[in-house]
């Protein structure tokens, strides 16, 4: 046997060295690697005379019932997970501070310990009076939920091996630590550790194990990468801290569709579920006004409308202002570039800004026809009709490129009282729209003649 030795890790990326250096040559960041002691290892490897003992493979259709899910009593929640909880699955959840992780992972077990499960909550961050306290405002305190403030992964896994928890909420992985290790909680060995130890009791166990993680000042959560490839289901809380709305996306599930959302009102109580977000997002929309769109999108499974505002304005400075709120900064200087070029209009020497109203963030493509149309409606100071929607993605070349889920984006916007539709246009099938005015364009100079009408172009 050779002696314990040390190595290198990057605490921003996991890359190893084999010294110590001022900056990572894996991710280029400064004052990132520490020393981290590791344990005695065999020469060779595998070599040996011990060998491996036998596994018993089985085959796909297998003899066994699939796990029953189980029901958080919040269908939003239970949207995202993919029908509910699959026991035996480790999930990790990521937000900003005071996003909501907390409060919502306390809400699910209180509801799952009411309804009979054995629910352990282990805070890493507050002391159980806290965590009480935060249980009294939200009307949970009668709930039979065990809890615990730990940080040492060994007595956690000692006493779940005890309790026999159907669910297990870890409040924060990054505070938890291995005593095995000689690094401090949060580096980076120590929240892959602590978190192959707690999914590997998970699995043996058969408990659904929901890990809260911290993220980054770039929205990522904090910590290695492999932990995020060794959880089931990767959950993300958005919204903005002034607006009231909260959005649970899923970008990883392997028990259901990835990108499915559910939307949630943040309120005194705690977070309410939203089953209707989009007549929710589009309850202030009294008036026309120029630069405003509604914008028909798909998140995840949920068809919703959202609306999406711009306001362009001569530039006093030398280089205009572009500022954008829920969209991405990158396609909409595309989306700029191309009405300048392929429809004519001088927009260079203007300051646009652009909001998703709600604090909402779109991310499909389909979303540039209604930016165009919003920027084009500002511009020439013409407002859209307001039982209209707008949807479609743009092209280079100044076509609009067909989208997918046509018929679900216009029942959506039908069942929500909307009269009037703009859509790519599709070769050989016409959109149907439940009764709705439907306007189908191919290039996106017919957007602008739309909106400028009989007087032209300026």
């Amino acid at each position: 046997m050779t002696a314990a030795s040390s190595r290198f890790v990057c605490q921003s990326c996991g890359a190893e060295h084999r010294k110590w250096a001022g900056r990572c040559e894996g991710c280029g960041v400064w004052n990132a690697v520490i020393e981290e002691a590791i344990g005695a290892t065999a020469p060779g490897g595998l070599k040996g005379k011990r060998k491996g003992r036998l596994l018993a493979f089985e085959n796909l259709a297998g003899a066994s019932e699939p796990p029953q899910r189980l029901a958080s009593g919040i269908a939003e929640l239970d949207r995202v997970f993919g029908g509910g909880l699959v026991p035996g699955s480790a999930l990790l959840l990521g937000g900003d501070p005071g996003i909501g992780k907390s409060t919502i992972a306390l809400q699910a077990a209180a509801n799952l310990a009411r309804a009979g499960l054995r629910c352990a909550y282990l805070s890493g961050e507050e002391a159980v009076d806290q965590v009480r306290l935060r249980a009294r405002r939200l009307g949970l305190e009668s709930a039979p939920l065990g809890l615990a403030a730990a940080t040492n992964v060994r007595d956690i896994v000692t006493s779940l091996a005890e309790e026999r928890a159907d669910l297990v909420i870890v409040d924060s992985i990054q505070t938890m630590y291995l005593d095995s290790l000689d690094s401090a909680p949060g580096a980076v060995g120590q929240v892959r550790g602590a978190g192959q130890e707690l999914i590997r009791h998970a699995k043996d166990s058969g408990a659904v194990l929901l890990l809260i993680g911290h993220v980054t000042k770039e929205g990522q959560i904090a910590g290695p990468k492999v932990l995020e490839h060794m959880v089931d289901t990767v959950l993300y809380f958005e919204g903005e801290r002034g607006h009231q709305f909260r959005i649970l996306r899923a970008v990883k599930n392997r028990f259901g569709p990835t990108d499915e959302i559910g939307v949630f009102e943040m309120t005194d109580h705690g977070l309410d579920e939203v089953p209707n977000p989009s007549s929710l997002f589009l309850d202030r929309r009294d008036e026309d006004v120029a630069g405003t769109v509604v914008f028909a999108g798909v998140e995840g499974s949920r068809p919703m409308l959202m609306e999406i505002q711009a306001l362009v304005s001569p530039s006093a400075l030398g280089t205009p202002r572009r500022a954008v709120v829920g969209w991405d900064s990158g396609r909409l200087a595309m989306v700029m570039a191309v009405l300048d070029t392929r429809c004519g209009l001088a927009m260079g020497g203007h300051d646009v800004h652009l909001n998703v109203a709600g604090g909402l963030s779109i991310r499909e493509p389909a979303a540039d026809l209604a930016v165009a149309a919003a920027l084009i409606s500002s511009m020439a100071a013409r407002p859209l009709p307001h039982d209209g929607v707008v949807f479609g993605e743009v092209g280079l070349a100044g076509e609009v490129r067909s989208v997918s889920r046509t018929e679900a984006r216009l029942g959506e916007a039908a069942k929500l009282g909307f009269g009037r539709a703009v859509v790519p246009a599709r070769k050989g099938k016409a959109p149907a729209g439940s009764g709705m005015d439907i306007r189908a364009i191919g290039k996106l100079g017919a957007l602008a003649d739309l909106i400028y009408g009989d007087d032209g172009r300026r």
